[in-house]
């Protein structure tokens, strides 16, 4: 599944772990706080557990949305936006 990570948390310290788990995840990091990658159920249950075990509920906030592969190739686009062909062919490449 593509999976979108996006987060808004108030500590360096715990902003800088959650980063870090979503790139050992596999993730592409496309916006300060927004990463997004190709990942398993296992690997996706695993970066959900590493960033609960260190967020702060009361204070931090943490989305993952997984998408499909047709779902990302859908999407639009604008402004100063990343490189979808890019992310999709990383992600293909991440992969195989």
């Amino acid at each position: 599944m593509i999976l979108w990570t996006l987060y808004d948390i108030v500590e360096d310290k715990t902003r800088n772990r959650v980063a870090k788990y979503c790139k050992q995840a596999g993730l592409y990091r496309v916006q300060y706080s927004v990463f997004l990658g190709e990942v398993d159920k296992h690997r996706r249950d695993t970066l959900e557990l590493q960033i609960a075990a260190i967020i702060n509920p009361a204070t931090d906030s943490v989305y993952l949305f997984p998408m499909s592969k047709d779902e990302l190739r859908d999407t639009t686009l604008m402004g100063k936006a990343f490189d979808k062909k890019r992310i999709t062919e990383e992600v293909k490449l991440l992969f195989i």
